[in-house]
């Protein structure tokens, strides 16, 4: 009777829905991929709520002079960063499966820092406008991208997706 019982609960252990667990935090050394994506200990990050330029695409500075947008916000954003610890809050995980999160240098969340100096952009349809003010005071005070000119990089994508080059999608007239 007793290994009955035992079997009995095995088997309704087995078949009640199984509550998925919170992902912890992830704590450490990052790498920078791009200008808004890290990895920790061998986890893709994509920071949440904003969107930097990819790597590939340009940007024209106040003089209208070329330059690499996307690689200047993961210089930029590598240099901030530099030996420090970043901590980061799981939210979500995107299509590529990498984990979407809030992450953190000290109390210094890194996608609003990205957004204030005007190296990213906060994507509203996913941050439901958590880092407008950021972007707005960059905008205001004309840091970083919001000193020339640029192709958010939303629009960017698109036009690649639709056989663009990259040159063609950074200087596209969806720009601002």
């Amino acid at each position: 009777m007793k290994t009955t019982s035992v079997a009995l609960l095995l088997l309704l252990a087995c078949t009640l829905p199984v509550a998925a667990a919170p992902q912890d935090n992830i704590v450490g050394q990052a790498s920078v991929i791009d200008g808004d994506t890290l990895e920790i200990h061998g986890a893709r990050i994509r920071l949440f709520g904003v969107d930097a330029p990819e790597s590939d695409q340009t940007c024209h500075d106040d003089d209208g002079k070329l330059y690499r947008c996307g690689q200047k916000a993961a210089n930029d954003l590598s240099d901030f960063i530099g030996a420090k610890t970043v901590s980061c809050v799981p939210q979500a995980t995107d299509r590529y499966d990498r984990t979407v999160a809030v992450c953190s240098v000290g109390t210094v969340d890194l996608a609003d820092w990205l957004v204030r100096q005007g190296l990213a952009f906060d994507w509203p349809q996913y941050s439901k406008g958590k880092y407008a003010a950021a972007q707005k005071e960059a905008e205001r005070t004309g840091d970083g991208m919001w000193g020339g000119q640029w192709v958010v990089p939303w629009r960017y994508r698109e036009c690649k997706r639709a056989g663009g080059s990259p040159i063609r999608c950074s200087e596209s007239a969806a720009a601002q």
